[in-house]
């Protein structure tokens, strides 16, 4: 489904919205048509997600030695 972010230029809340073919969104503390579109991150769960989010938060890296994903010390190859 298309969601999309919209800022309105009247009252300046930001917003998400699903917008399906020409449909054309309005504020909804407002109700005005005059929006802006964001740029957004948009997010993909996979199943290797687990493993990356894992390493961003500080979490151990793969092994150097094997690439075991458990992180260093967690297989037999020292």
């Amino acid at each position: 489904m298309p969601l999309f972010e919209f800022e309105c230029l009247e009252c300046e809340k930001r917003f998400e919205e699903v917008v399906l073919g020409a449909a054309r969104p309005r504020c909804p503390a407002c109700a005005s048509r005059k929006l802006r579109k964001l740029l957004s991150v948009f997010a993909v769960g996979a199943e290797g997600s687990r493993s990356s989010a894992k390493a961003s938060k500080g979490g151990p890296a793969g092994c150097g030695t094997c690439g075991d994903p458990r992180g260093p010390g967690s297989c037999s190859v020292n």
